[in-house]
């Protein structure tokens, strides 16, 4: 008798659907955009290489080319190069597109099987269809902390000494990529990368321009996202501070709430996850540890916007795909997915997204809410299948299950 299917296993077992929904939706998403004009965040990233170029000041408004400012380091000039000389209807798309499809990559490289990586896919792909309209780098920031992991469990430390320098140089969020130190087989190699790439990237820029220039330009960056923060946590923005603390402040109506308030219990519970290092052979403690890091730079940071959410939404499918396919966890993911990827659509109804969604920041709490709970499932060792008896090497991810 054949066995009764899920409708997404169904579904995540045709390769070619996958494909097709991924890249299709990233391309009508930035294509939507495009036909609208609604590429002010190209514009502002394709001009840090023209005013690299030039030696303009990166971090002060250009309102006769682009609204809002700057906020990414002096070298994503080089990232966005090979877009810049572009067609900029031309080079936006395929910038979008680029992003897809690093994050595709980094999504295929997981140390899980065909079907799991299917799932993740499918279910990022609302999400991954809104990023690409926004036109912005946190596809990219996604697929780095991703490849970081893969990187350092593959024993490609320098590459993933690479990856965590130049997300941190671009948007700072790379950085979390250094929780997964602990997981590499040679931590002096991937410290001597930190060291290594940090300056190769940090003159990079400079072949473009002068030393002076970039040097003073890091400066300026950091007074950027200085002021930047002190704008996002000094009053409620609408889509803006879409993270926990942003989310606390306005169900409970305490705008005044210090960001360090939830920033440091939440470093202080990130950072117990580590007392289980014993575990860190074992494949589900390495991609718990994962999926609590993606989620963390969105959860925590004041600039987390809607979009940003491409970096998280990945976290949740992953912790999804390690779990039995039962009735709860399909629940769980359900509306996980629907509040997070669907919240600011009109799926739930416009009067949802302009009464709830957006001024709760509602699109934080299934994140939050995962994130408690692999602490919890961390902490309490929940994360096993079967309690190891020894510091050996656990037996690979099983497969997984519907019911």
């Amino acid at each position: 008798m054949r066995e009764k299917k899920n409708v997404l296993i169904y579904l995540a077992e045709k390769d070619w659907l996958i494909m097709s929904l991924w890249f299709g939706l990233a391309f009508l998403g930035a294509v939507m955009e495009i036909s609208r004009g609604n590429i002010n965040n190209f514009l502002i990233f394709k001009n840090v290489f023209f005013h690299v170029l030039h030696q303009q000041p990166l971090y002060i408004p250009y309102p006769a080319t682009y609204l809002d400012v700057n906020l990414y380091g002096p070298v994503f000039s080089m990232m966005i190069a090979p877009f810049a000389g572009l067609d900029t209807h031309l080079g936006a798309l395929l910038w979008a597109l680029a992003g897809a499809a690093m994050l595709f990559y980094a999504i295929r490289e997981l140390p899980l099987n065909r079907l799991q990586q299917n799932i993740i896919l499918l279910l990022c792909t609302q999400e991954m269809m809104g990023a690409s309209g926004w036109f912005q780098l946190n596809q990219f920031i996604g697929a780095f902390i991703i490849l970081t992991f893969t990187s350092i469990i593959k024993g490609r430390d320098l590459w993933a000494a690479f990856l965590i320098v130049l997300g941190t140089l671009t948007k700072f969020y790379g950085v979390v990529g250094l929780a997964f130190i602990f997981f590499s087989a040679n931590p002096k190699r991937f410290i001597g990368g930190l060291f290594l790439w940090a300056a190769v990237l940090f003159v990079l820029p400079m072949a473009i321009s002068s030393p002076h220039f970039i040097i003073q330009s890091y400066f300026d960056w950091f007074a950027a996202i200085v002021h930047k923060n002190e704008l996002n946590v000094g009053k409620l923005v609408t889509f803006q501070d879409i993270s926990a603390g942003g989310f606390i402040k306005r169900v409970f109506c305490i705008p005044g709430l210090s960001n360090m308030a939830v920033l440091i219990p939440a470093i202080i519970l990130f950072l117990l996850q580590y007392t289980q290092l014993k575990y860190r052979y074992n494949s589900r403690y390495r991609l718990y540890i994962l999926c609590s890091t993606l989620m963390f730079p969105v959860l925590f940071s004041t600039s987390s916007e809607s979009p940003t959410y491409i970096i998280a939404v990945p976290a949740i499918c992953i912790w999804y795909v390690l779990q039995p396919f039962n009735r709860l966890n399909n629940t769980l993911i359900f509306f996980g997915i629907l509040l997070v990827s669907f919240s600011h659509s009109d799926i739930l109804t416009p009067w949802f997204r302009s009464h709830i969604a957006v001024p709760y920041a509602i699109k934080a709490l299934p994140c939050l809410v995962l994130w408690l709970w692999l602490a919890y499932e961390i902490l309490t060792q929940k994360f096993l299948l079967k309690k190891a008896h020894s510091s050996a090497p656990a037996k690979e991810l099983q497969p997984i299950t519907h019911s």
